[in-house]
């Protein structure tokens, strides 16, 4: 079932979306080499809890941790720990952040230090790709056109979107329905209305699509190609998509 969001509760989930993404942005900030992905997690719990907030990952499922970490292989849900960051990584950050019972839901993937031109590009495609998409969230528009455009525009630049995972509703759960996948047809899925809030995430490959899941969640390329990862929180309005993750 779709749950359809109110305008009242819609604000509320702009400003745990604001909370979300000025964490995110600030461990941006963070990222360099030597730096160990569990500074980033204790970084990120202390910010979300200082705002009132709660981290809206820790437990989730069972994850221990309240970022995703996910380095150069790593799609998703990578858990922070000892894993030091060096020069010429990259580094998928995903923070979520409950606030008055709603959740914003945000990532972006960040270089470490100086990287390849391959790597840039991996990250600038995934960036667009998620514009690209956003542009879609519209009125009468189907959950089909969003992964449309985004697959479309990824296959362009010869990468590849993740199938095996996708992004999804938001509201008072992470996870609420529609499914939001990363490819699909145009007129096909379910009909975006007003009232709606998805989260959009493009995960992008350097190379093959598919993937591997290990026990403890975090998933890697079947292939050892590197993954980057974007997404914004948007409600879908009568005047267009709104990112509620922005600050």
């Amino acid at each position: 079932m779709i749950i359809l969001k109110t305008d009242e509760e819609i604000a509320i989930m702009a400003k745990a979306g604001q909370i979300a993404r000025e964490c995110l942005l600030r461990l941006g900030a963070m990222v360099r080499p030597g730096i160990r992905t569990i500074e980033l997690d204790r970084a990120a719990e202390e910010f979300i809890r200082s705002k009132g907030a709660l981290p809206t990952f820790k437990g989730l499922y069972g994850f221990p941790a309240t970022i995703c970490t996910s380095k150069n292989e790593v799609v998703v849900h990578g858990v922070p720990g000892d894993t030091v960051l060096e020069e010429g990584d990259i580094i998928a950050i995903d923070v979520g952040a409950t606030y008055q019972g709603f959740v914003g839901d945000t990532a972006a993937t960040f270089p470490v230090g100086k990287v390849s031109p391959e790597a840039l590009k991996l990250i600038d495609v995934t960036r667009e790709a998620l514009e690209r998409g956003i542009e879609q969230a519209v009125v009468g528009v189907h959950v089909g056109d969003i992964g449309h455009a985004i697959e479309g525009y990824v296959k362009q630049h010869g990468f590849s979107v993740v199938k095996d995972y996708a992004g999804h509703g938001v509201g008072r759960s992470m996870h609420e329905s529609p499914t939001v996948p990363n490819f699909g047809r145009p007129g096909r899925g379910p009909v975006l209305r007003k009232g709606m809030v998805i989260a959009i995430e493009p995960m992008v490959n350097a190379g093959r699509s598919e993937v591997v899941t290990f026990p403890d969640m975090h998933v890697v390329t079947r292939d050892g190609s590197w993954s980057a990862h974007f997404e914004h929180t948007v409600a879908i309005t009568e005047k267009g998509p709104v990112r509620l993750t922005v600050v």
